[in-house]
């Protein structure tokens, strides 16, 4: 094998420089938008662990609490006391599968799908004041640079979940 060529080397740095650049601007986003994600549920006293587990299953319908912790990366035993927290809290509903009635499903009451609704407008809401500071050239490349991140990671664009309403 050839020895590397300091132009091969400078890249290789190049494209570390910008990868670290990258990660270091989007964990300074991710403050800002954890702000934001945890000021909108101050009102409403719930976890951010709880609503993300409303907002999965307004994004993927009902789901055996297996199948909840797996979408949440959590052991389902966590997901179990989750769930029952949520279901004393009037936001989710138990029923049998239809499937197998030894297996019990969860899905969104119509509680849950409320405040998933009020919690999503609270935020879109502060999310809007702070881009609208931003010049139309910069909103143009952050949807840009927001949309690829989000594919990267696998997340599903919001009109997948909105479940009917508007904003």
């Amino acid at each position: 094998m050839a020895p590397r060529t300091a132009s091969e080397m400078a890249s290789d740095s190049s494209a570390t420089d910008s990868l670290d650049a990258a990660t270091d601007a989007v964990l300074l986003a991710s403050r800002a938008l954890v702000g934001v994600a945890v000021r909108s549920l101050e009102p409403v006293a719930i976890t951010l662990p709880q609503f993300r587990a409303l907002v999965l299953l307004a994004q993927h319908g009902p789901q055996n609490v297996g199948g909840l912790a797996e979408l949440l990366a959590i052991h389902p035993s966590t997901a179990t006391r989750l769930c029952d927290r949520l279901l004393a809290l009037g936001h989710i509903e138990r029923a049998t599968s239809r499937e197998s009635r030894r297996e019990v499903t969860v899905v969104l009451s119509a509680r849950g799908r409320a405040l998933v609704r009020k919690v999503t407008v609270r935020r879109r809401e502060e999310i809007q004041a702070v881009v609208a500071a931003l010049s139309p050239a910069r909103r143009a490349e952050l949807v840009s640079g927001f949309e690829a991140f989000a594919a990267a990671a696998g997340e599903r664009p919001d009109d997948a979940w909105k479940l009917g309403w508007s904003t």
